[in-house]
């Protein structure tokens, strides 16, 4: 009898479970329900956690499950933010600028609205003029398809030519982080067409919807952020199980030997480069308008760093353990740097988190690299009693990498 995905991969529905838990007690506890246990803004956190959940599963499908160290996903996580941020802050400003003409005793016309809205945009910048990036701003549909066109363009032309050429290890990383700084750097320019070091704002504010509180709009998007990661889970279960979930692990291990076997490795590491980068315009075009400000510091390298760092703590091939790492370290820097961790006075000096805690999550790294490569998912691990195989007796292959005899017997 044939089981279906789920059946095959109880830990998906587990998983799905435990979201939709969540995700029911954080709308019966928050202010749009009238219970006020939790506050709004404390909701977009939540909401803005989920999807840098969504985004290490992205980054732990790339480096976890392919072999890919990528530091340039959170490049493609701008990027979507942008595209969603674009149109966001067009009609936002258009709504403004119309209800500012209304009492003119001359009706403008279409034209002279969008020079007013042109004004307002990107006087901030010295402009008037709508850049050719701005061409479908009032369309969002099509701005939603640019959330997945564009940072999956980039993806393909970058991979393209890095695949093609063989690069990997740690010189592809170098690329990749190349990449990521390149494209900061041309967004801090003025006539990049937006607004430079002042980026996009306002973003919380959905356009037509000034009526509704943003209690209400904030567990919207949170709800929409549990969806995205449950889909985004399930996605990624699905590609990593069956025969492509093995080709890419062993392109992980020993690519010479996947390539060795007849499998187009290029083609394996291209597909799973652009999906994944795909999956982080995504989580970024959800991030934003909760965070309601994006400008190019959010792409800087740094940022990918970060991302490593949050599936290295996790635990790396694992994908609940990349949503555990994204969400823990998450949550508690938000407790760090928000101010709420107390000072710790040592004397003839005090520690304030706020200046120490990236001190702190370097050094978890370190430790977590050293002495629990597994993470915080390996203690799932300990829990059912798994215990990494002992690699020892006759190499049963052409190198030292292969079966062990023994490891083979047991």
């Amino acid at each position: 009898m044939k089981t279906t995905f789920l059946m095959r991969n109880p830990s998906v529905l587990v998983f799905l479970g435990l979201l939709a838990l969540f995700t029911l007690g954080v709308t019966v506890m928050s202010e749009a329900t009238g219970a006020a246990l939790i506050s709004t803004s404390f909701v977009k956190t939540l909401g803005k956690t989920l999807c840098l959940c969504l985004i290490a599963i992205a980054m732990d499908l790339v480096w976890g499950y392919c072999g890919i160290l990528s530091l340039g996903h959170f490049a493609f996580f701008g990027l979507g933010g942008y595209m969603v941020g674009m149109w966001l802050m067009y009609e936002r400003t258009r709504g403004i600028v119309e209800t500012s003409m209304a009492n003119a005793e001359i009706p403008p016309t279409p034209q002279e609205v969008v020079d007013a809205i042109g004004t307002q945009i990107f006087g901030v910048v010295g402009g008037s003029d709508f850049p050719l990036v701005w061409t479908f701003a009032e369309s969002l549909p099509i701005q939603l398809a640019l959330v997945l066109v564009v940072p999956g363009l980039l993806a393909l032309v970058f991979g393209w030519l890095a695949f093609r050429s063989r690069v990997t290890g740690v010189y592809l990383s170098i690329l990749t982080q190349a990449m990521t700084l390149a494209l900061s750097l041309y967004l801090f320019q003025n006539d990049s067409g937006l607004r430079g070091n002042n980026g996009l704002s306002g973003l919380q504010n959905l356009p037509g919807l000034d009526d509704v509180p943003q209690s209400v709009v904030s567990l919207w998007f949170f709800w929409v952020s549990a969806l995205a990661l449950g889909l985004g889970y399930v996605l990624a279960a699905w590609v990593v199980s069956g025969k492509f979930g093995n080709v890419i692990r062993g392109i992980r291990d020993d690519e010479a030997r996947v390539r060795f076997l007849g499998y187009s490795v290029e083609g394996y590491k291209l597909f799973i480069f652009v999906l994944t980068a795909m999956i982080a315009g995504i989580a970024g075009a959800l991030y934003y308008p909760q965070a309601g400000i994006i400008n190019p510091a959010e792409i800087a390298p740094i940022a990918s760093i970060y991302l490593a760092v949050w599936v290295a703590i996790g635990g790396r091939g694992r994908l609940y353990g990349a949503v555990i790492g994204a969400a823990f370290v998450s949550l508690v820097s938000t407790w760090f740097t928000g101010g709420q961790a107390p000072d710790l006075p040592l004397g003839v000096y005090t520690v304030k988190w706020v200046d120490w805690w990236q001190v702190l999550l370097g050094l978890s790294f370190v430790l977590v690299t050293l002495f629990a490569p597994k993470g915080i998912g390996g203690l799932f691990d300990l829990f059912q009693g798994i215990r990494a195989p002992r690699r020892h007796g006759l190499p049963l292959g052409p190198d030292q990498g292969a079966f062990q005899e023994k490891e083979a017997q047991e």
